[in-house]
């Protein structure tokens, strides 16, 4: 991976949004819900105040409109702060 964020941040791989069709209806992708599921690429190294607790690998939940999302080479990525993740599953 060629990005590394810097101090308290980190790059997550969100999970793919479960897709749930009714009975013929279409649902677009403007309608479905963000992933609040994802894994941890790299981490900052943290900052003096505030140790690194995640860790690359880690699978984890996030808040719905934590972060910001960006595009690297034709995939789609959140870097957000370490506050903005809620919990590591597993």
């Amino acid at each position: 991976m060629n990005i590394k964020p810097l101090a308290d941040r980190v790059l997550i791989k969100p999970t793919a949004a479960e897709e749930v069709t009714m009975s013929g209806i279409i649902i677009p992708d403007s309608a479905k819900e963000k992933p609040l599921r994802g894994k941890v690429l790299a981490v900052g190294n943290g900052t003096k105040d505030e140790e690194m607790l995640l860790k690359e690998g880690d699978d984890v939940l996030f808040g719905k409109y934590s972060g910001t999302e960006i595009e690297f080479e034709g995939e789609k990525y959140l870097i957000m702060r370490q506050n903005d993740v809620f919990a590591i599953i597993g």
